[in-house]
């Protein structure tokens, strides 16, 4: 038992104590990590090198690429360092921070995929006024839009979870700080534990609906936006020279 204002650390007990389990985690997440590392890095780099590519539609994409990177920022490697090291614990400086700009990079992601369909709809059932809308003032007051209009609500949201009184156990059976999982440690009576409740019982369903949720979209965005794009693939090719060792065969 334990008041929040005498714990120090919270434990992240999302995956097994095994060692050999452990490893394979480490190594898993990874590849993940890296997988969405280099697929954002690789897009923001072709957008930023390509001037056909300079254009409202990929100046959200590059801004999305960012987002991408930050979220599974966010989780992932601090979950590997706990694998690595052959620890669970988190401090609660580093847990509430995780969980503000977590919701920060989530709600703006949400809000940039909302602009992005928004700079569609005009391409397509206003083209000749796109030019004049979505001009690159217009886009830079969206994109930052996107990025801070949600940092209000995310800092009302962190201090309303950790106001709570925690006094139940410091266990967190998930690989990153959850709020749903924090809000079975309060016993303080909370509308929002009544509203998005988990099961008492942690189970292999709910890692694997967190890890759809943070880990799987940074994966395959850049997938989604880079292989059924002809644009962004010619791109790709001139900048890494693949077209023209492809003619020189």
């Amino acid at each position: 038992m334990f008041n929040q204002s005498t714990v120090a650390k919270l434990l992240l007990l999302g995956f097994s104590d095994t060692q050999e389990l452990q490893i394979s985690h480490f190594l898993l997440f990874l590849g993940i990590y890296q997988a969405a590392m280099m697929g954002d890095f690789l897009i923001i780099v072709v957008i930023v090198a390509s001037n056909h590519l300079h254009t409202p539609m990929y100046f959200f994409l590059l801004n999305l690429s960012i987002l991408d990177f930050s979220t599974i920022s966010v989780t992932l490697p601090k979950s590997m360092a706990n694998f690595l090291w052959k620890t669970t614990s988190i401090s609660c400086v580093s847990c509430v921070s995780k969980v503000f700009f977590f919701h920060v990079f989530c709600a703006a992601e949400l809000a940039l995929l909302t602009v992005m369909a928004y700079d569609g709809y005009i391409a397509i059932c206003r083209p000749l006024y796109y030019k004049t809308i979505m001009k690159g003032s217009t886009c830079i007051l969206l994109a930052a839009s996107a990025w801070l209009s949600y940092v209000p609500y995310s800092a009302l949201h962190t201090g309303n979870i950790f106001s709570l009184t925690f006094c139940k156990s410091n266990i967190i059976e998930q690989f990153f700080c959850e709020v749903p999982q924090l809000l079975k440690l309060s016993c303080s009576h909370s509308y929002f534990s009544e509203l998005g409740p988990v099961s008492n019982s942690p189970s292999a369903l709910d890692l694997t609906v967190s890890l759809c949720y943070s880990v799987l979209p940074p994966v395959i965005n850049p997938v989604i936006y880079t292989v059924r794009n002809n644009d962004t693939k010619a791109a790709m090719q001139k900048l890494t020279g693949c077209r023209l060792l492809y003619r020189n065969k």
